[in-house]
């Protein structure tokens, strides 16, 4: 199905990131939060970061972040890690600007028929 929203140029999709960036490290923080909670529930049962009111909460926030980020038009591809496509075009033909947890910048693209296996740097 093709894509029928905005479309980004390479440097709009880096100012998004850029601009988005504490939206996205609150996004690893809640993610790490839950996990660790999870993990002490399935476990020991007891947790220093709370019950299951406290796993609910995260989620709300969770996805609470994962809307503001859908709102922009990003394509949120992963939370584990964090994987965000910019659906764009180079050379007149569909791409994925992509940024994954880590870099710095968006410096990889592919067509959007490859996926992730496609990526490319951008040069």
């Amino acid at each position: 199905m093709p894509h029928t929203g905005p479309v980004f140029t390479l440097a709009q999709a880096r100012y998004l990131v850029a601009t988005l960036q504490p939206r996205i490290d609150e996004l690893i923080g809640i993610r790490a939060d839950l996990a660790e909670l999870q993990a002490d529930l399935a476990g020991p049962g007891m947790s220093a970061l709370g019950g299951r009111a406290e796993v609910k909460a995260l989620e709300a926030r969770l996805h609470g972040v994962l809307e503001d980020l859908n709102s922009h038009d990003i394509q949120v591809k992963g939370i584990a890690p964090v994987l965000l496509d910019f659906p764009g075009e180079r050379e007149g033909r569909a791409v994925l600007w992509c940024w994954l947890e880590g870099d710095s910048d968006v410096r990889w693209y592919h067509r959007v028929e490859c996926g992730f296996a496609g990526r490319r740097p951008v040069r």
